[in-house]
């Protein structure tokens, strides 16, 4: 079985290289973040022309997640156990869990931080305590089923996830309390299934300004974390560096794992 996850940064402005991505990588299932549509404007009719099920969510604005598949989409789930908002009040679209085939994964969009001492920072931390609430209640569930969470976290794990520590030193992403809070996820029993690269570093994203892509300063946000089951069946993990080339690329690369499942 093929798991992606890709921050497509508007499923609407990357569909044509959305589609050509799943026809030419052929994936079983890729989750989608950064969605900027609604539910009802996700594209499933095109994706379903590829063989894929589709379980989108999405307000419109600049989040929203989503879970293609083409081996079974069962025991969907919208948004986190006492996921909080933002503002209070206002639950964002950041989180969708499914069961493909067997398989049981989330598509997640953790909320960026904007700065350290800003509200959506301890937003952020909120949100992490609410998602690893909701993975420990998972991995009691069903232990023995292969589980994952997957898609952009805006945490880079360590330092070697990042092409230059000193320049994100007083910035979000990098901060003890945000990797600490990504750490409580291993403490549970998950492993981060690092990728390796095709090509160049294995960062998944790279901001658009400054031409970083092309001076190789990008960061590993984008990850994919699996229980005991998930991790030992691993085979293989990339990104997909490519995808980031050319016009009309998203910002994200995505990250494949191939699991023997």
């Amino acid at each position: 079985m093929r798991i992606a996850t890709w921050n497509v940064n508007s499923v609407g402005a990357r569909l044509p290289r959305l589609l050509a991505w799943l026809d030419n990588n052929r994936p079983d299932v890729l989750a989608l973040q950064e969605l900027k549509c609604t539910t009802a404007d996700f594209p499933a009719a095109a994706v379903a022309e590829l063989g894929y099920e589709v379980a989108a969510h999405g307000g419109g604005r600049w989040n929203g997640v989503a879970l293609l598949s083409r081996v079974g989409l069962a025991e969907v789930s919208y948004d986190l156990p006492g996921q909080p908002g933002f503002p209070e009040t206002e639950v964002e679209p950041r989180a969708v869990g499914a069961t493909c085939g067997g398989l049981r994964v989330w598509s997640l969009y953790v909320p960026n931080g904007r700065e350290p001492g800003h509200p959506h920072y301890e937003y952020k931390l909120a949100w992490f305590q609410a998602l690893a609430a909701a993975t420990t209640l998972e991995l009691a569930t069903s232990p023995q089923r292969p589980f994952a969470l997957v898609g952009d976290f805006n945490v880079a794990p360590t330092d070697a996830d990042v092409w230059d520590p000193a320049v994100f030193a007083d910035s979000t992403h990098v901060t003890p309390a945000e990797r600490a809070a990504l750490a409580r996820l291993l403490d549970l029993g998950l492993t981060d299934i690092k990728p390796r690269a095709l090509k160049g570093e294995p960062y998944t994203f790279w901001d658009y300004r400054g031409g970083s892509f092309y001076k190789g300063q990008g960061m590993r946000i984008d990850l994919v974390y699996g229980n005991a089951a998930f991790a030992a069946s691993v085979t293989d993990a990339y990104v997909d560096r490519d995808e980031r080339k050319g016009t009309g690329a998203s910002d994200h690369a995505p990250v494949v794992v191939d699991i023997n499942v």
